[in-house]
């Protein structure tokens, strides 16, 4: 039993000694996979978040016991790690034909696809950093980054600090229109009525209603008709702010050796 949880501690990721797994031999329940049991992880935590998922609701939505579960999978953890680097293989990533494309785009484009995954599953922001992400899609995901930013053009110390800038502000954002959305899904609202109802609660307190107005001409001119054409309008000059900081950077370095 101590060097069962010796083996365990010492495994931090279910991708690493044991990661390809699909059952422990002979009894597995009948009809049942690592696949599927997945594929249900992840639409549960979508329907009902990942305070209220357990095992055991798990095991009811398959309808086994959860001791099946655990026939291909050795603790929560390990399943929560399936889940998230299953959704990594989602976003589109750059594919052959897309060699000679400008960098810029294609950086953009990762940054979108990012976002929206963010806001597809707000399960995920918590996860990320609590697991090692070493999964193939998660691999695939990060690769596919580094090759777009390494054809920037920066020096070779740049490269991670410029993958911070964009990334980390796209989980930002993306993790806080997450939880706006949220919101508007358990208040029963578009998103439209939920920020109307938002505003004019707070314009009727003092203090909220003076920065309001103090704020007026920025909300104006930033434009859109709904919440979802302000949000991407937000985030798309964001976006082109980090961009043309790494532009920035580029030129006052001078090309990269092996740009």
């Amino acid at each position: 039993m101590a060097a069962r949880a010796g083996e365990q501690a010492a495994r931090s990721s279910v991708w690493l000694g044991g990661g390809t797994r699909r059952g422990r031999g002979g009894g597995q329940p009948s009809g049942l996979d690592r696949d599927r049991i997945t594929a249900a992880t992840v639409r549960l935590l979508d329907a009902e978040g990942l305070d209220r998922f357990s095992m055991r609701r798990l095991a009811a939505d398959l309808n086994v016991t959860a001791m099946s579960v655990y026939w291909y999978v050795d603790t929560k953890d390990e399943l929560l790690e399936l889940a998230l680097d299953e959704v990594f293989g989602e976003p589109a990533l750059p594919g052959p034909d897309d060699g000679a494309a400008d960098w810029r785009d294609l950086l953009r484009a990762l940054a979108r696809e990012y976002r929206a995954l963010l806001v597809r599953h707000p399960w995920v922001p918590p996860l990320i950093g609590r697991y090692l992400n070493i999964g193939p899609n998660s691999l695939a995901f990060s690769r596919a980054i580094h090759q777009v930013v390494r054809r920037a053009g920066l020096p070779v110390h740049g490269i991670t600090g410029a993958i911070s800038a964009v990334f980390q502000f796209v989980y930002g954002y993306g993790t806080i229109q997450g939880h706006f959305m949220s919101r508007v899904a358990e208040a029963g609202v578009t998103p439209d009525e939920y920020h109307a109802q938002m505003m004019a609660s707070v314009g009727g307190t003092p203090d909220t209603a003076a920065v309001i107005e103090e704020t007026r001409d920025i909300m104006d001119a930033r434009g859109g008709a709904t919440v979802d054409e302000m949000l991407d309008r937000d985030f798309t000059f964001a976006l082109d702010l980090l961009v043309a900081g790494i532009e920035a950077m580029v030129e006052r370095s001078g090309p990269a050796p092996d740009a």
